[in-house]
């Protein structure tokens, strides 16, 4: 099987699926032709294709880190930025907190078609369960199945922890690329988290930001 037939089949078995989906009133029963996406990264804050309503929560098992090299975005080949992906964390329990987006019925290819290019660098498409911030918000279906795009540690843009959060901050200080400098994405993440999830503490994230402030104010970029 072709590449493009997987995708194609893929997105039937989206359309197709019989697990029980939220609808964006909060209550259950999208089982045909719905679909949600969930934004750990830029998604959080930057939605550029049509939803019909966005949910806050987290999934569980995984932790986010700045180990993906980034030669597409928010840097270049001759000098990469760094974005997120996710890690497996030791503590099943550990959560990612992010944004669910529901897709319009009809835009189910086309969405993931523009996902499937945008995350083309080492992305690759997976299922986890999501859970809301708020359960009542969707009813009798606290969790269900959503798409996520993460970079795995096999890619050849995977960067890794190697030299801790300096050599991560050090790269992403004056990194820019097509969709603008590297520092604006760790900015806007964070505030993004800040605003959706006050009470949460994202060591890894909110640690490279201060770092990169404080670099900033004693540099000239």
């Amino acid at each position: 099987m072709t590449d493009e037939n997987r995708k194609n089949c893929e997105v039937e078995n989206i359309g197709k699926n019989e697990i029980i989906f939220p609808d964006c009133d909060g209550s259950a029963g999208q089982t045909a032709n719905h679909f949600w996406v969930f934004g750990y990264g830029s998604l959080v804050w930057k939605v550029d294709f049509p939803i019909e309503c966005s949910r806050a929560g987290y999934i569980k098992g995984f932790q986010r880190r700045f180990y993906q090299n980034s030669i597409d975005h928010r840097g270049t080949k001759d000098k990469p930025g760094r974005v997120v992906t996710l890690i497996p964390a030791n503590d099943t329990e550990s959560r990612v907190f992010g944004m669910a987006y529901k897709i319009p019925a009809d835009k189910t290819k086309q969405v993931l078609d523009h996902l499937d290019f945008r995350e083309k660098n080492g992305y690759e498409r997976h299922f986890v369960q999501f859970f809301p911030l708020n359960e009542n918000e969707f009813g009798d279906a606290p969790t269900s199945p959503i798409v996520i795009y993460v970079a795995t540690d096999d890619n050849e843009s995977f960067a890794g922890s190697v030299g801790g959060l300096t050599a991560i901050v050090d790269q992403i200080s004056d990194a820019v690329g097509p969709s603008g400098t590297n520092r604006e994405y760790v900015y806007q993440l964070a505030d993004a988290m800040r605003r959706h999830f006050p009470d949460q503490n994202d060591e890894h994230l909110f640690g490279i930001e201060k770092l990169l402030r404080e670099k900033e104010t004693n540099s000239t970029f």
